[in-house]
């Protein structure tokens, strides 16, 4: 058996068994998508968010990038993000880091990656400039590590606060607070590192004011 025709049978396992515990969730989980959050996290295979969180189907709308970045000019990640606050209107943005990312450990190396992998992580090298002092200060290079993911997630949360997506949605209905967190891999617990509650002040460099 081929390893993917493996994945075909889990699924009709995984639907059968749906069926028998709740013979009607289909049916109303075709009909409804009302998700309270946004989740924005890493590609990461180890990292699902409906897994570590305990949640369902239909209450998580999810976007996976490398290393979980919010780039202004990412044309996917922004669609996303428009749909799931203008549309959706969930209640809550999350930008999920893990402890032991491999983008975050390839952005702290003079490793090329070839040249989209290393335009990528360039983002990250950015966060590393910006806090050079307080991470250069860190000796044990795990803890440096870390320590450059939870930065790394405070910025992409920064971000977000800048488009005018979120401030847009921020002035119409007070909403979504912003969120900030680092996963474990090794204990599989969840660390808020950083939160921006809605209408949160930001750089007034990147406030719109014609919304």
């Amino acid at each position: 058996m081929q390893t993917y025709e493996k994945l075909l049978l889990e699924n009709k396992a995984w639907a059968q068994k749906r069926i028998e515990d709740d013979p009607e969730f289909f049916e109303r989980l075709s009909h409804l998508q009302a998700p309270d959050f946004l989740w924005i996290g890493c590609s990461d295979s180890r990292v699902p968010a409906n897994e570590i969180t305990g949640t369902q189907p239909g209450e998580i709308f999810v976007h996976r990038n490398i290393a979980n970045l919010v780039i202004h000019t990412d044309v996917n990640l922004l669609s996303v993000l428009d749909y799931a606050v203008v549309h959706l209107k969930v209640k809550h943005v999350i930008v999920c880091g893990h402890y032991g990312c491999g983008g975050v450990k390839a952005a702290m190396s003079n490793t090329s990656y070839n040249q989209v992998l290393n335009m990528w992580l360039r983002n990250i090298k950015d966060v590393y400039r910006h806090n050079r002092q307080e991470l250069n200060n860190i000796t044990d290079e795990n803890l440096r590590t870390d320590r450059l993911t939870e930065l790394s997630v405070i910025e992409q949360v920064q971000r977000l606060a800048k488009t005018s997506i979120i401030q847009k949605a921020w002035k119409e209905r007070n909403a979504p607070d912003l969120h900030g967190w680092v996963y474990g891999l090794k204990d599989g617990l969840i660390n808020p590192v950083y939160e921006m509650k809605a209408n949160s002040e930001i750089d007034p460099l990147y406030e719109y004011h014609n919304l």
